[in-house]
């Protein structure tokens, strides 16, 4: 689990394959444009209205367009590149042969039909010889060591008020569904998903050899015993406060507070010497701590039996895969499931990223890609930098902080400098299980070598062929991988406003993490430190709190709100995003002109490349979802909503008193 990373954004194909010849492309899909609908009234209908109404979601997926959609037709790339590898006789142990091998295991459908569900049968023979408490916790031990937790949720990342140390961090988990909220709600859709897991889980135990009636009381067990432990759960908002998410203590202590969880005896059979833990959500434990003794341990093996199941259903035989598809499809809306080779693309690039990673900025990168996202980033630093100078709330002590921030980011643009290494990982093309398990051990002995240990500031959050970018307080990162440097968001053939509109908006938006609600309080080293005057600080609250009131007030489904105060940190870094881009963007010869291009001038092509960037359209289900757990606003309130704020957009599309989103000057939003 990465903690407190911005993860955001999602796109397209082509755009930086290596090809002689560019493709020629649109840049502005002006056949497109909806002519019926004012872009004051909606600038997302504008520009996507037309695409919107005609777009048809494939049954297998979720959602179509932009953002994070725009990794299927990535995934096409790579799946293009396991194909072939997996077909080669590559030599034993390098990186070819893992990457290929292990595609192929798990492309092998009839031998893994053949083994039902007997990989796992080792699995539940543990489980059934938990005898007490202590032999619990020993089992929850040695299944974290190849990445089934529980229980306990255990990571290893920056210590939040020393980054340059790694330290062990433990969180609230133990739940089937998205988060606690789903086990409190009564509406007829919660409900609808509630017994949609029930019915899952019972599916589960049945395969597994019980009886209608016993696996109907088996799912009631295990969803009672995680209600109790969604009880204690932090809601998605309250997990955004950062000081209240830290709580380093010495094991001594928790070993005394917390005595049935035995935190000694865990740690030691993970392998963990440290003598602190950062316990991120301490009432998830305390809670822990008492239901280990409430619950008779009877229960408490048939909930470790749902977990197990749950964790492997994708990996085992068809009906266990078909019995998780169709919890997905309540959950999600998605009407047919992936194919295999969708599936199995996603499984290597999420388990041996950067080995396909390698394969792919091989084959597909291009190294001029580098050089043109660090002219933007430096850009947009500068045009940064005026707006910290000319803000009105801030003070000049404030102001050089900030400054000192912006300066001291790292900048990743493409790959890793270092590649991870996979030496230890061993795959049978005839093993897909087995591999799973080499793979997720090699995970956790990588992560825990670096308890204590010095941070390594090079390391990625991500693979490189994922289209997202993110920003990392603890290192005071921001990172593009290769891709996202891709059409729509960057093209080498575009013009600036293009550019700058997309990719430009991007980095801008990554930016203003490091000054959103969550990233200011983060110094420029890393460090949880305030470094605001008081007075400042509440001027910033306030501004911020106009944030989560806006957007509170958008409608999506019906009677569903965006949540503001889950969204803030994102709105805010697509409302700074924005102007930060627009700035940068007037900084070049095109944006300082205003010779038109397809009938838009320099400055409408920028707002068009920003609404072009977030054509999203989903299933209502998965939106629903969305809302309720990602701090991301939907697409169509990524491009209104920071532009009920945007003076030159005002300019640039002539909105008026009357139109519907318009905003008096003094309503608009500016933080920074």
């Amino acid at each position: 689990m990465n903690r407190l990373l911005y993860i955001c954004l999602g796109l397209s194909l082509l755009g930086a394959c290596k090809s002689p010849e560019p493709p020629q492309r649109k840049f502005v899909d002006v056949d497109g444009l909806d002519p019926a609908v004012k872009p004051g009234d909606n600038f997302f209908r504008y520009v996507n209205g037309r695409w919107y109404d005609t777009a048809t979601i494939a049954a297998d997926q979720t959602g179509v367009g932009s953002y994070s959609f725009l990794n299927i037709p990535q995934k096409q790339l790579l799946q293009h590149i396991l194909d072939s590898v997996s077909k080669l006789q590559n030599a034993p142990g390098s990186l070819q042969q893992k990457v290929g091998d292990f595609y192929a295991s798990g492309m092998d459908t009839t031998t893994i039909n053949s083994r039902g569900y007997t990989p796992i049968q080792p699995i539940l023979a543990r489980i059934d010889d938990i005898k007490d408490v202590p032999s619990l916790m020993g089992f929850v031990a040695s299944e974290c060591k190849t990445g089934n937790q529980s229980i306990i949720g255990w990571t290893i990342s920056p210590d939040n008020k020393n980054s340059n140390i790694n330290i062990a961090h433990v969180y609230q988990t133990g739940i089937g569904l998205p988060d606690r909220d789903y086990y409190v709600k009564s509406d007829s859709s919660s409900v609808a998903i509630q017994q949609a897991y029930k019915n899952y889980l019972a599916t589960l135990f049945e395969l597994t050899g019980s009886n209608p009636a016993l696996a109907t009381q088996q799912a009631d067990t295990v969803y009672g015993i995680e209600k109790q432990m969604a009880a204690s759960h932090k809601t998605n908002i309250e997990l955004r406060d950062v000081n209240a998410n830290y709580h380093k203590v010495p094991v001594s202590s928790i070993s005394k507070s917390q005595p049935t969880i035995g935190w000694a005896a865990f740690l030691t059979a993970i392998g963990a010497k440290t003598d602190s833990i950062d316990m991120a959500q301490a009432g998830y434990y305390d809670r822990l701590n008492t239901l280990l003794s409430s619950i008779p341990i009877n229960d408490w093996k048939t909930y470790l039996k749902a977990g197990t199941l749950t964790t492997y259903a994708s990996d085992l035989s068809a009906p266990f895969v078909n019995a998780s598809f169709e919890f997905t499809k309540a959950l999600t809306g998605q009407a047919k499931q992936r194919s295999r080779e969708q599936i199995m693309t996603e499984n290597v690039d999420g388990r041996l990223g950067q080995g396909l990673g390698q394969l792919y900025v091989k084959r597909y990168f291009n190294e001029d890609a580098k050089k043109r996202v660090l002219a933007l980033v430096n850009n947009l630093q500068k045009a940064f930098e005026n707006r910290i100078n000319h803000l009105d709330w801030m003070s000049d002590s404030t102001k050089q902080k900030a400054k000192e921030k912006l300066y001291a980011f790292t900048k990743k643009i493409g790959y890793p400098d270092k590649w991870r290494d996979y030496g230890k990982v061993q795959i049978d093309k005839s093993k897909y299980f087995e591999n799973l398990l080499s793979i997720a051990q090699d995970e956790f002995q990588f992560e825990l070598a670096k308890l204590n240990k010095p941070v390594d500031r090079t390391e990625w959050g991500t693979t490189p062929s994922t289209v997202t970018a993110y920003y990392n307080p603890s290192n005071n990162e921001i990172v593009f991988p290769a891709g996202i440097l891709q059409y729509p968001y960057f093209d080498f053939a575009a013009d600036d406003a293009i550019n700058y509109g997309g990719i430009g908006m991007v980095i801008g938006h990554e930016m203003t993490h490091a000054f959103d609600d969550q990233g200011a309080q983060f110094d420029k080293d890393g460090n949880v430190k305030n470094w605001w005057t008081k007075e400042d600080y509440e001027k910033f609250k306030t501004k911020t709190q106009r944030i989560i009131d806006l957007y509170s007030s958008f409608t999506v489904l019906d009677t569903v709100h965006i949540k503001g105060a889950l969204t803030v940190g994102e709105n805010a870094a697509d409302n700074g995003g924005i102007a930060i881009a627009y700035d940068a963007f007037k900084m070049t010869p095109q944006g300082q002109d205003t010779t038109k291009i397809d009938g838009f001038t320099p400055d409408q092509r920028f707002y068009l490349s920003i609404a072009r960037i977030w054509r999203v359209k989903t299933r209502d289900a998965f939106l629903r979802m969305y809302v309720n757990t990602n701090p991301h606003s939907p697409a169509m309130w990524r491009v209104n909503g920071p532009l009920i704020s945007a003076a030159p957009f005002y300019k640039a599309f002539n909105v008026q008193p009357g139109d519907s989103n318009y905003k008096p000057v003094d309503e608009r939003i500016k933080i920074w």
